[in-house]
């Protein structure tokens, strides 16, 4: 079991599930984080505003997979947006659901 799994982040079996499901990928961090290098395709919405998008997350109506640089804030944002009743899983690192994204 790694590090990240033990605190609750997704196998990689869970993280391939959701992109096999189509997942709109999150990056939690703030705007200059995310110019500096983020996952393809992935949507940058800061975990200070986040709370204030869940309509426009829900609208979606798909699958949320969270990611910023520890996995921290990232884990924050999944879990607020689960208790919005949004499927979402804390990706942790955003290298590590890039990784996911080339398999």
């Amino acid at each position: 079991m790694s590090f990240f799994n033990f605190f609750g982040g997704p196998s990689n079996d869970d993280l391939d599930e959701y992109i096999a499901n189509d997942a709109v990928i999150i990056d939690v961090r703030t705007p200059p984080e995310f110019a500096a290098g983020h996952v393809q395709g992935s949507e940058n919405i800061p975990l200070d505003v986040i709370a204030y998008k869940v309509d426009e997350i829900k609208a979606l109506d798909k699958p949320v997979i969270t990611c910023c640089r520890s996995g921290a804030r990232s884990g924050s944002a999944a879990a607020m947006l689960k208790q919005h009743g949004i499927d979402a899983v804390n990706g942790g690192p955003w290298q590590n659901v890039a990784a996911a994204l080339q398999k």
